[in-house]
């Protein structure tokens, strides 16, 4: 299994809509979409284009929300994780867990923001760094 392109970078922020003006404002972000609630990954969010990804702007739909918890340590926000998109995502699981990451949750893929299957690897196995491994658009599991 290798690693497709990068997707986007996750960015978490108090506040998606004035993070979206800031990317566009300073960077030339464009296309930010509607705020999209999640409610059942306790996120709100919107992403802006740049000319090789895009950025997922992350907001914490309540306490219980990943992102608020991130945001408690990281008041002003930051980066939170990249993505990488893989051509089949239980292949990819399966060869982070033989390869000895750590896939978080249940490992089993679940629907992301993009509507695809994603998981994500345990910082500690990626030099701090959490990663999101998403199918590939158009993509299906083998």
């Amino acid at each position: 299994m290798k690693i497709g392109r990068l997707n986007h970078v996750g960015v978490a922020t108090p506040d998606v809509k004035a993070a979206a003006k800031t990317y566009a404002d300073l960077y030339g972000a464009t296309d930010a979409t509607e705020a999209k609630d999640f409610p059942h990954l306790g996120v709100r969010v919107v992403f802006v284009s740049v000319p090789n990804m895009q950025i997922e702007l992350i907001e914490p739909l309540g306490a219980d929300s990943p992102i608020h918890k991130f945001l408690e340590k990281n008041p002003k926000g930051g980066q939170h994780h990249m993505c990488f998109e893989v051509s089949d995502i239980v292949a990819a699981r399966d060869a982070m867990r033989e390869r000895g990451a750590t896939v978080l949750g249940t490992g089993e893929p679940y629907i992301g923001a993009h509507g695809v299957p994603v998981i994500f690897v345990h910082p500690k196995d990626t030099g701090g760094v959490l990663v999101e491994l998403m199918q590939a658009p158009g993509e299906g599991a083998h």
